[in-house]
């Protein structure tokens, strides 16, 4: 089974088609995929995306590029969601959660401790359920290491991957698996290649971020989770391997991130 470990089908791009993607998906070989939560406002959205398309699950988490706008009672909101979603088998962890330090607005003093604030809030809810974590951990690869030393969710992964050689040791060492995605098929991406080459094959999991971060076959076009296949080809070509290789060792390491992938798989 290919698995795409981070997607957002309720983005306006998909025009209300999410459950339509996900069916595509499926025809394209990709037979689970993992929603991401962005907000309290799209809680609902995925958890009945996930309940009406048999090849989907979601997570529940509060973005960082939505924290600006988010408030305390959201967090509140999210663990008592959180512990009313643990009897639905189609709820599989904390996502998306994390820190961005790219985008200008999110880098002042206030923001920045306010990120910080939410991101523990939400590892704590991770640990306290034994939920794993997807996290954004754009420009802030280190800060990011840091809460997760303090406050460690049993695992998860490293949304859209691209620090160094030995940040990506560091977030395997803390059990969290690197997600690797539509950027690693430019030729011009070189350190991701590099990383995608030489990282472990074993904590690497694949993903699309659809309908972003699209692959270079439809770059700049909007992404679809049932270019996944592709991005497993492109990996094992880039690693000399057979497609297989690639597809049966992203499978199980997503389930190693994501545990609760098991029996929603075991069900396809």
């Amino acid at each position: 089974m290919w698995i795409d470990t981070h997607v957002h089908l309720d983005a306006r791009e998909y025009g209300g088609d999410g459950a339509g993607v996900a069916r595509r998906a499926e025809a394209a070989g990709v037979s689970m995929i993992v929603m991401m939560a962005v907000e309290r406002g799209n809680f609902d959205t995925v958890a009945a995306l996930a309940a009406g398309s048999p090849n989907a699950c979601y997570a529940l988490g509060i973005h960082p590029m939505c924290v600006p706008q988010a408030s305390d009672d959201d967090l509140a909101y999210l663990r008592t969601r959180v512990e009313a979603a643990m009897g639905d088998r189609r709820f599989v962890g904390i996502g998306e959660i994390g820190l961005d330090f790219f985008i200008p607005e999110l880098t002042t003093p206030e923001m920045r401790e306010k990120q910080a604030r939410f991101f523990r809030e939400q590892l704590r809810i991770a640990r306290d359920f034994g939920l794993p974590v997807m996290t954004h951990v754009r420009r802030s690869q280190d800060q990011v290491l840091k809460h997760l030393r303090q406050i460690r969710p049993p695992s998860g992964i490293a949304h859209a991957f691209n620090g160094s050689f030995q940040q990506a040791q560091n977030f395997i060492d803390l059990g969290l698996h690197l997600g690797f995605g539509g950027n690693l098929t430019f030729t011009r991406a070189l350190q991701i290649r590099r990383l995608a080459t030489e990282l472990p094959l074993d904590w690497i999991v694949l993903e699309t971020d659809s309908p972003d971060i699209a692959p270079s076959w439809i770059h700049p076009g909007r992404n679809s989770p049932e270019n996944l296949p592709g991005i497993g080809a492109a990996l094992a070509e880039l690693r000399g391997v057979d497609t297989d290789v690639v597809r049966i060792a992203a499978h199980r390491a997503s389930l190693a991130a994501i545990p609760r992938l098991a029996g929603l798989c075991a069900a396809v």
